[in-house]
């Protein structure tokens, strides 16, 4: 049977994979598993308000309360949660994913994501309503004057930018001597992070701020920083920021228009809070997909790196499991414990900039003395079904020939991973040089289309 939640919530392509009658189910559903009031907020895709809308009358048909913070990052909506003592929180968005997909995730009342087990309570009444055709997993619909209600937060981009602002000032730091490169990727950044720089000083120059929801994530934003290394040499910026649709990941440029991604943002706020005692137990937490330049630098710092599978959701749960402050995953999501329960765009982007400015470094010398990577190729190989991974013995033996290839080359390693959100095979291969990891990438990769492809 089909399952409709991934690694982050329920994601498809709007109007098909994902429509209104699975968001009425989801916001009914929600009011039964969380609570009656429930934060919603959106990034700027075309399908947002329609999805908003099934939500909110799923919601309301079950005798909820639903609070409408409108377009914001994924993690204002944990803050906002948080904030005015919701149950619950709500996100649509599909994050670093084209115009035409949504997604719709939940945040639990501490603004933390769902646990697999709460997932899994949705999962089953999605199943039991869509597949089933069972209602009876829904609560009873609310009748006379207990049906529910909407109401919209006025100040909810305010409180949001407040509270990330206040984690510099209250650190006596400003960013008046920095000159910033944005790009919001037409995403729900558009509204919040050049206003948050702005504020604390920093000379911004944004695009792909206009919030246009047709065109989010295309050729923009934290997935193709083409147009932000251009904008960022031709203003002479210090760096650039490029975030995904629902801004809770930082890509960075230096000033140059070398990319920073997020296991350089991890090792250089990692070295800046052990500096400051703010790293308890001298460990952070990263993915498998983590470079292996990161692992090895830290160790020399006598910082310890705590790898997961792949996903923040899975990031989180390991920070707070051992009480750590820092985790992150290579994409740019990056989890400050201290300051929000979730991956935070606009926060990963002021630690960094502070750690800079507390340095009095730019970002290229700041990434340069936290870690020299491994070369990676990373190649995506578009299959028919990606559970068939699992059990393939060509290609488990495929890895361990390239893993010896490897060792015999001056060392390595390799990752084969099912994607969490599409049907395609991820193939990751480090290496001592470039073309050792393209070779034998290409050839790993070479197996798995003709293991997977479906011809």
């Amino acid at each position: 049977m089909k399952r409709y939640f991934g690694t982050d919530g329920v994601r498809g392509i709007a109007g098909t994979d994902l429509d209104g009658k699975t968001a009425f189910i989801l916001g009914a559903a929600a009011v039964a598993l969380l609570g009656p009031r429930l934060v919603i907020g959106k990034d700027t895709r075309r399908s947002g308000d329609m999805l908003e809308a099934a939500l909110v009358a799923g919601i309301t048909s079950r005798g909820g309360t639903a609070l409408l913070a409108g377009i914001i990052p994924t993690p204002a909506v944990a803050l906002l949660t948080r904030q005015l003592g919701a149950n619950g929180g709500v996100v649509i968005s599909a994050s670093h994913n084209p115009p035409e997909y949504n997604g719709i995730k939940f945040f639990d009342a501490q603004g933390f994501k769902l646990t697999t087990a709460q997932e899994d309570s949705l999962e089953d009444t999605l199943q039991d309503v869509l597949d089933r055709g069972a209602t009876g997993s829904l609560p009873s619909p609310a009748t006379g004057d207990c049906i529910g209600t909407s109401h919209v937060i006025e100040d909810a981009r305010e409180r949001y930018i407040q509270h990330a602002t206040g984690v510099l000032k209250n650190h006596n730091i400003t960013l008046d001597t920095l000159k910033v490169a944005v790009d919001c990727g037409n995403g729900a950044a558009f509204a919040t992070t050049p206003e948050a720089l702005r504020r604390l000083g920093a000379e911004v120059t944004a695009i792909n701020d206009a919030g246009d929801g047709d065109t989010i994530n295309v050729e923009s934003g934290s997935t193709d920083v083409t147009a932000l290394r251009e904008l960022v040499r031709n203003v002479g910026a210090d760096l650039g920021i490029a975030h995904d649709g629902d801004a809770d990941r930082t890509i960075a440029l230096d000033a140059l228009g070398n990319t920073i991604d997020g296991d350089y943002i991890e090792a250089i706020c990692a070295l800046d809070m052990n500096v400051r005692g703010e790293l308890p137990n001298t460990t952070i937490v990263s993915t498998v997909m983590c470079n292996l330049g990161l692992i090895k630098a830290m160790r020399a710092h006598g910082i310890q790196v705590i790898q997961t599978a792949v996903g923040d959701a899975n990031v989180l749960e390991a920070m707070r499991q051992g009480g750590h402050q820092l985790g992150g995953e290579q994409s740019g999501h990056m989890i400050f414990l201290k300051h929000n329960t979730t991956g935070d765009g606009l926060i990963t982007a002021l630690m960094l900039m502070a750690a800079m400015q507390r340095s009095g470094r730019t970002l290229a010398d700041l990434a340069n003395a936290a870690l020299t990577k491994y070369p990676q190729q990373l190649i995506n190989v578009t299959v028919a079904n990606k559970t068939a991974l699992l059990g393939n013995e060509v290609i488990a033996e495929a890895i361990s020939e390239t893993e010896d290839a490897l060792e015999r080359k001056g060392g390595g390693r390799v990752l084969v991973r099912a994607s969490g959100t599409e049907e395609l095979v991820r193939v990751m291969v480090e290496a001592v040089s470039e073309q050792t990891a393209l070779e034998q990438a290409e050839k790993l990769a070479t197996v798995v289309t003709e293991q997977m492809s479906g011809d």
